[in-house]
């Protein structure tokens, strides 16, 4: 009687766990090297790491390849945003005039999976709203404080960014507390400001500790939902690229400290490839995807650039190499088991709103960690031109020979 009725006790408790919903903020706090963000007080976030994890990232791309990205803001939110580099998302600057929507955005994706759902956005700069997120896929907004001079004046010390930043929060605790969306972005700027203004400076380090007290406010806020309503919640708090190593006012080039980047999550534990290796601002959005149990359709799968930092993964780090009508493959192997599936394909029909047809050439195991393909036979009207996907059960990655 008495082990019936632990099982009736643990049935109830696995079924009321899996009744809970789970649901994401990620922030973007613009412009904050990975450097500053260990040296800066910052004893909010160090509460969530402490409930959670703690990495450093990379922007930037794969630097003097195919894939190589300006350490630009609204490029950074973008290859976020979409999971992809800027060879891809074609967001190179801070402009945003001609984006690539083929390449769909996490508001997107999440919306198509679960359309009754609700997705939010509070922001310092109202075109991550219209321009990057769209706003088709944006049930609720704060947004758009940058255009009113009147209740922010901009002063030239740019206090009103702080300001602005500052009601941006508000609106979120606010949100959160009462609406719940399920998937939100928080996006704050005076973080960068200060850095184009001062460099590495003071007044640079106290803005990113007003930042730290306002991330204080949000998890505060997602504590409140998590006691009293059945909800899981994950927040992840990022940046969009680093800053130059000579003063700290500049980035959009490929030094090391300008790449330079981190993430904070309440989630734990990150799987191995976040462990071993240095992810990217790309692997954010499949990791939110897997937290949420969201279905990616495969040929948008086939096309994110990033790996999930929860959950199995079977390979990563993959490199390819042509060498006379062949392709010599590497990745590296997080787990002894299974296989990998090797697609190709030598057209790009994805990037105009058409349809690759993939070839399985090769598969083999996982912990092979090589394969040798031969693409003599591969029709390629473009020269040397190859989009390849590896494929296993529990993840996929995809390279191109350009």
């Amino acid at each position: 009687m008495k082990q019936l009725l632990i099982f009736l006790l643990l049935a109830g408790t696995v079924s009321a766990q899996s009744k809970r919903e789970k649901k994401v903020v990620f922030v973007i706090a613009d412009g904050i090297p990975a450097d500053v963000i260990e040296k800066v007080a910052t004893p909010n976030i160090d509460k969530i790491i402490a409930a959670g994890a703690y990495t450093r990232m990379h922007v930037g791309g794969g630097r003097s390849t195919y894939s190589e990205t300006p350490t630009i803001s609204a490029v950074g939110y973008n290859s976020l945003l979409t999971g992809t580099w800027v060879n891809k998302h074609n967001v190179p600057d801070n402009d945003i005039k001609d984006p690539n929507y083929h390449y769909h955005n996490i508001f997107r994706l999440f919306k198509e999976a679960f359309p009754k759902k609700k997705t939010a956005v509070y922001s310092s700069w109202e075109d991550n709203r219209t321009k990057l997120a769209l706003s088709e896929y944006v049930d609720l907004h704060a947004d758009g404080y940058e255009l009113d001079t009147l209740n922010f004046h901009h002063d030239k010390q740019r206090d009103f960014m702080h300001n602005i930043d500052e009601k941006v929060i508000s609106e979120a605790v606010k949100g959160i507390k009462k609406d719940a969306a399920s998937l939100n972005w928080v996006y704050l700027e005076y973080t960068d400001d200060m850095g184009h203004m001062h460099g590495d400076s003071p007044e640079f380090y106290k803005a990113v500790s007003l930042m730290d007290a306002q991330m204080g406010k949000l998890w505060e806020a997602i504590r409140y939902r998590q006691q009293h309503f059945p909800e899981d919640w994950m927040i992840v708090i990022t940046t969009d690229h680093g800053r130059d190593e000579k003063t700290g006012r500049d980035h959009g080039g490929q030094s090391m400290r300008q790449r330079s980047t981190w993430m904070v999550t309440s989630y734990r534990p990150l799987n191995t490839y976040a462990k071993y290796y240095e992810p990217g601002i790309v692997d954010i959005l499949p990791t939110i995807a897997r937290y949420l149990q969201m279905n990616i359709p495969d040929s948008v799968a086939r096309e994110v650039d990033g790996t999930p930092l929860i959950g199995n993964v079977a390979i990563a780090q993959a490199s390819a190499n042509y060498i006379q009508g062949n392709i010599d493959l590497k990745w590296k192997a997080l787990q002894n088991t299974g296989n990998v599936k090797i697609w190709v394909t030598t057209t790009n029909n994805f990037k105009e709103g058409g349809k690759d047809e993939y070839k399985l050439l090769k598969e083999v195991p996982v912990k092979q960690e090589h394969a040798l393909i031969d693409v003599k036979e591969l029709k390629n009207e473009n020269g040397p031109f190859y989009k390849i996907v590896l494929e296993t059960p529990v993840n996929t990655v995809n390279l191109w020979i350009k």
